[in-house]
């Protein structure tokens, strides 16, 4: 036990953290009429999820099956067992393919949160068997913020790269198709600017969106669902040590706005905190290296793996901890994290290289296997590939974003931040020159452009496969032939920008069983502790199988704990 605190405090269930797998599980639990508290270290709810895509990957969910689609519990399980391998707990696996389903639709039925299918979304490995090309990615639908009242002031601030123009709520659905230049999506995009123009009443208040889109979305409606049941959510709440009683744990000790603070739950204490990507010096214990929080694209601060460290300190058993969610970033001047790099890299004319000007990775590949392929090439081609460097051309820079920098049709070079230049992107008449200001050599740089513009014309990528699949095309071009994700490199000037080897949360923690429940290192549970999301050791072992693969299961698992905890009064 820790030393007397100041004030005590009792409920049935403590969740730690308010991203949307902690707030999933204590809706469940207090739908359920256990009283539940929610503690919240930053002075913002939503944690990295707020930030995020917000889709859930769920696998044989209603939405899809209404739209004609047709998934199974055994496709979906043959699926997870060849992504997950040696990795894979098939216990935890059965788990959670038995109740995202449930899940989703008790979500539907009991709270403000809504979802669609993005039925063209297709799963990340497509040469697996079991593999879908669509319909298992759910894809949050907007939210009325105003819905929130005084509470929207704490909602985590979205990342400007999910939203259209830094400003503008838009769905993962819209996303992809102007992405990938779908038919009308000139006429989508100016539907979604005319909607955020001329809603008068709400723009008065200032620049942002009445509409949340994406993660903030998700995390919105699970807080004014919340909300609903007078559910307490504490900010500025720090979890500092588990309390136990012979072996049980039964509470936590908090740092409340500077205050210590002990909190007893009679039932369970849920992790839901997310990882230790924050952490340095965790970081540099168990991540390849080499590695920094500054390449992270999740909020500073925060994450820095105390409930991992707490539960570790009770005997817990750990897995995965030399993983993370990893994703390409690129770091912008003036931004408090960086920025993911996700479906630009599928865009027509642009590479990535290592130093010696080479590619050492399909450039479409999902993000873990583009980070995972960033560590190998690293330690292994005799050329630093991290960083790498996204090289693209005055013909790519015309018709397509590449992190904060939006298309020249829209925002010419003239327009963008003079402090960017040199920092956030370099320029230059010719390639060589390019190569020089960013110390690639130039010779191999030459070479892979020649051979990157036949790929282009064939429209085959020998090396790599690029745009061989379904998932790579799903960002790709949908107007370029004969490959949507190649074109050519030839139009000066040309650009380079700085690839680091990122993430969005750390993969490796807590270890637990199909209940959610912690167990030790002898494989039992730890009484009345519980782990859901990247403080727990992922269930989806090194893989990542689609899109919401972090945030399904970690809603998923939530939804269990809650629902073993009120079954185990």
């Amino acid at each position: 036990m820790t030393a007397k605190a100041q004030s005590t405090s009792h409920y049935d269930v403590i969740v730690v953290g308010s991203g949307a797998g902690a707030m999933t599980s204590a809706l469940f639990a207090a739908e359920q009429g256990l009283s539940v508290l929610v503690v919240e270290k930053s002075d913002k709810f939503g944690g990295t999820s707020a930030i995020s895509g917000g889709g859930i990957w769920i696998p044989n969910n209603h939405y899809f099956a209404a739209k004609g689609g047709r998934d199974s519990f055994e496709l979906a399980l043959q699926y997870l067992k060849a992504a997950t391998g040696e990795h894979g707990d098939e216990p935890r696996l059965r788990a959670y393919l038995e109740h995202a389903p449930q899940m989703i639709r008790a979500l539907e039925e009991n709270s403000h949160v809504r979802y669609a299918v993005a039925h063209k979304y297709p799963d990340y490995y497509p040469q697996l068997p079991g593999s879908l090309a669509g319909g298992r990615t759910l894809d949050p639908e907007l939210f009325d913020t105003g819905l929130l009242g005084d509470e929207l002031a704490n909602l985590r601030t979205p990342s400007p790269s999910t939203l259209l123009m830094g400003r503008i709520a838009w769905t993962a659905r819209h996303a992809h198709k102007a992405m990938s230049r779908s038919f009308g999506w000139r006429l989508l995009i100016l539907g979604l600017m005319l909607r955020y123009k001329l809603d008068f009443k709400w723009r008065r208040k200032g620049r942002r969106d009445r509409r949340a889109a994406l993660g903030s979305a998700l995390v919105a409606s699970l807080r004014r669902s919340l909300m609903d049941r007078k559910v307490p959510l504490w900010l500025n709440t720090d979890f500092q040590a588990l309390l136990t009683d012979n072996g049980r744990v039964t509470g936590v000790q908090v740092s409340r706005d500077g205050q210590p603070q002990q909190l007893h739950a009679r039932r369970a204490v849920i992790f839901g905190s997310g990882g230790f990507e924050q952490n340095q010096a965790l970081r540099e214990r168990f991540l390849p290296q080499p590695t920094a929080r500054d390449w992270s694209a999740t909020p500073p601060g925060n994450n820095t793996g105390a409930a991992l460290q707490a539960g570790m300190e009770l005997g817990a058993a750990t897995a995965l901890m030399d993983w993370a969610w990893w994703a390409p970033t690129i770091a912008v001047p003036g931004e408090e994290k960086p920025r993911g790099v996700f479906a630009e890299r599928a865009f027509p004319g642009a590479i990535v290289v290592n130093s010696l000007g080479r590619r050492f990775v399909n450039e479409a590949a999902p993000y873990l296997e583009f980070v995972d392929a960033m560590y190998r090439d690293n330690h292994g081609s005799g050329g630093q590939s991290i960083p790498a460097w996204v090289i693209f051309d005055a013909r790519f820079r015309f018709n397509y974003a590449m992190g904060p920098l939006m298309p020249a049709q829209v925002m010419p070079d003239s327009r963008l931040r003079k402090e960017w230049l040199n920092t956030l992107y370099f320029k230059a008449d010719s390639l060589p020159a390019l190569a020089a200001q960013i110390g690639v050599d130039s010779a191999g740089l030459e070479q892979t452009v020649k051979r990157m513009n036949e790929y282009a014309r064939t429209g085959i990528d020998t090396e790599f496969g690029r745009g061989g699949n379904v998932f790579d095309r799903y960002y790709g071009d949908s107007n370029v032939k004969p490959n949507p994700c190649l074109a050519p490199l030839g139009k000066g000037p040309f650009y380079a920008m700085r690839l680091d080897a990122g993430d969005i949360g750390t993969k490796g923690g807590l270890l637990t069983n199909e209940h959610a429940q912690v167990v030790s290192e002898t494989g039992e549970a730890i009484p009345g502790l519980y782990a859901i999301g990247n403080c727990s050791a992922s269930v989806m072992g090194t893989s990542y199988p689609g899109a919401g693969g972090t945030l399904g299961p970690a809603m998923t698992f939530g939804y269990i704990a809650a629902n073993h905890i009120a079954a185990n009064r």
